[in-house]
């Protein structure tokens, strides 16, 4: 039976001995892996498992709570302990994490729900003080019964998440450890800020032990944390051994010496750790957040492989073997027992057929809502996915600049149906050519949430269109907008049933042009090529003799999304780096597997279906730390 984690000094106590934590973070893994996930880092020489907890996942609509399959908290927390493993808990209600808008829920964005809008999150503003305490009032019962205080796993649980980098609100800080003991939570609480002491003074809270967070530079940054807290025992609370990846860059590693060097400094100085990360898992569907640099948003991939310890399909790297080692100099290790072999399906290349266009599909998908200018998602009460927005207007004879204001965060745009090609939202100017006497035109532009911001202070962004649209001078006015929310469970439903409805093949007509229009249309500026007859679905059939982790690739391909038996496993993208989607086992199912791809741009040759990961060209990176 677990007993309380106690500081004494500068050390902590376990039944009366010194104990020293090692951790490892843990989050985004398919719930029928995570026995052997726990199994495979009880093997690294863990004695502790951290994990998040996403409040954007348990509530995604307001007042509507899940914690069943992916979300089941208190399960995590069992298998856990049943493992030999103690809990490190971190609730936020921010956690960042790369994770969409740092775990906070999109229905904060909402109008009227905090009427001092974005700006006052994570601050001690009444509005969003309130609606953390309902979250509150539901999460934590679900985990007080799993503390060590009454037996269960759970050792520590922290206060809100690097707040030293993000504001200075020690009232916020304050009521949100209040209310966690006055729930009932009477185990070590925690903070969790970077090394340098603006950071740990503006998110330290008096009572509750400060840890810090970096990467390298050892001795410094401990030295950092020393200053700020004289007394207690001194803990990294992430310890970055690899890195994440955004689209369009290299595949962010770190050499196994080095990262095994650092680990080595921190146990040799007697601190405890926390492996940020030791198994990342896969930012499945459309959970991954996002990062803005000089300007630019830049989403983060759908593979949070992290260069772990363990893989994202649960490897045994080199790093795992080099961790364990160093972890076995300073802590007495049990031997390696023999960790099972995942199956790996075998590869083989799959053709598709094309199914229904997404214009088709998303007219009947419901009433859109009207306006004179385009509903931004959060007003539409949606999360993720798409925003389709439809509008018209008169276009002279000429070529005239199509402009999209505040666009969150790639839009393909489509001129009585045609395809034009794709904005990004960095580059939000087009051109849009109409040649003959004039024409009314139909706009349809499908919007593309691609991750919230979820580090920094642009916190808080609302996703489609934010501002409208114009041609030349004027402002499009007289807008219908519809989600399609990619993720619900029922929409994929939807595109079967009109491809067995409609039989429509690759032959099909479905420009949408009204006929004897006289219109003719074409891009420039700064669009991205769109191929006549995107956005389109495409079906695959896979089979295969048993379950069994895969990796399925599109080469050639574009921009979209690949659902699996119905399950949306994530985004794909020719900018890479990541070339192959993770596919767990318990995806798939003996015999007949159907694939669906929605390709935004270009769709290629066959799919491939492989039996190991590709994540794209590699960099050691310069880490921030």
């Amino acid at each position: 039976m677990s007993t309380p984690l106690l500081v004494h000094g500068d050390q902590f106590l376990r039944d009366g001995r010194p104990h020293r934590i090692v951790s490892g973070a843990y989050f985004r893994v398919h719930p029928d892996l995570w026995a052997d996930r726990l199994a495979r880092l009880s093997a690294l020489g863990l004695n502790t498992i951290e994990t998040y907890v996403a409040w954007n996942v348990h509530e995604r609509r307001r007042g509507e709570h899940d914690f069943r399959g992916w979300n089941d908290l208190p399960r995590f927390l069992e298998l856990a302990g049943a493992a030999g493993l103690d809990v490190i808990v971190r609730p936020g209600p921010y956690i960042c994490a790369e994770w969409d808008f740092g775990g906070l829920p999109a229905w904060l964005l909402a109008d009227g729900v905090l009427p001092g809008g974005a700006r006052t999150l994570r601050t001690s503003d009444p509005a969003y003080l309130s609606a953390v305490d309902e979250w509150f009032d539901v999460l934590l019962p679900r985990v007080l019964p799993l503390l060590a205080t009454r037996g269960g796993p759970v050792v520590a649980v922290q206060v809100e998440n690097e707040y030293g980098s993000f504001g200075d609100d020690a009232a916020y800080l304050e009521h949100l450890r209040a209310g966690l003991v006055s729930r009932g939570v009477d185990v070590l609480l925690v903070t969790s800020d970077g090394p340098t002491p603006d950071m740990l003074r503006c998110g330290s809270v008096p009572g509750v032990l400060a840890t810090v967070n970096f990467g390298s530079r050892t001795a410094e940054s401990l030295d950092a944390l020393r200053a700020e807290q004289p007394v207690g025992p001194q803990m990294c609370m992430e310890y970055w051994d690899g890195w994440f990846d955004h689209w369009g860059e290299p595949h962010h590693v770190r050499s196994v010496d080095s990262a095994a060097g650092v680990l080595d400094e921190l146990l040799a100085a007697g601190a405890s750790l926390n492996l940020y990360m030791a198994h990342g898992g896969t930012n499945v569907g459309l959970w991954s957040g996002a990062n803005v640099s000089e300007g630019r948003h830049q989403p983060t991939v759908t593979s949070y492989d992290y260069d772990a310890a363990v893989g994202e399909a649960g490897e045994l790297t080199a790093k795992f073997h080099a961790f364990r080692e160093v972890i076995g100099r300073h802590r007495e290790l049990p031997p390696l027992t023999r960790v099972p072999e995942l199956p790996r399906l075998a590869t083989q290349r799959v053709p598709t057929t094309a199914g229904p266009g997404l214009l088709e599909v998303a007219e009947e998908l419901g009433e859109a809502a009207a306006s004179p200018m385009p509903l931004t998602m959060e007003q539409l009460g949606q999360d993720h996915g798409l925003v389709h927005y439809r509008g018209r207007v008169l276009a002279p004879a000429g070529e005239h600049p199509l402009s999209v204001v505040g666009l969150h965060d790639r839009a393909t745009v489509l001129a009585d149906g045609r395809p034009l090609g794709a904005l990004d939202g960095n580059e939000t100017e087009a051109a849009l050519t109409v040649r003959g006497s004039g024409a009314v035109v139909r706009l349809d532009l499908f919007v593309e949430n691609q991750g919230r911001v979820n580090y920094g202070t642009q916190l808080g962004e609302r996703k489609g269109i934010t501002g409208g649209v114009r041609l030349g001078r004027r402002w499009i006015h007289g807008w219908a907008s519809r989600p399609v929310r990619l993720d619900d469970p029922g929409f994929l439903t939807a595109v079967t049933r009109f491809a067995e409805r409609a039989g429509a093949g690759p032959g099909a007509d479905r420009s949408g042009a009204p006929e004897g229009s006289g219109a003719a249309y074409g891009g420039g500026g700064a669009l991205a090529p769109v191929a006549a007859e995107a956005p389109m679905f495409h079906r695959g059939e896979i089979s295969v003799p048993a379950p069994g982790d895969g990796f399925l690739a599109l080469p050639g391909w574009g921009k979209g999304f690949v659902w699996l038996n119905g399950f949306l496993l994530g985004r794909y993208w020719h900018v890479g780096p990541q070339r192959t989607l993770y596919a767990p086992a318990p995806l798939w199912r003996s015999g007949s597997n159907i694939v669906w791809v929605l390709e935004m741009e270009t769709a290629g040759g066959p799919l491939e279906l492989r039996d190991r990961p590709d994540l794209g060209p590699v960099t050691d990176p310069a880490k921030p730390d």
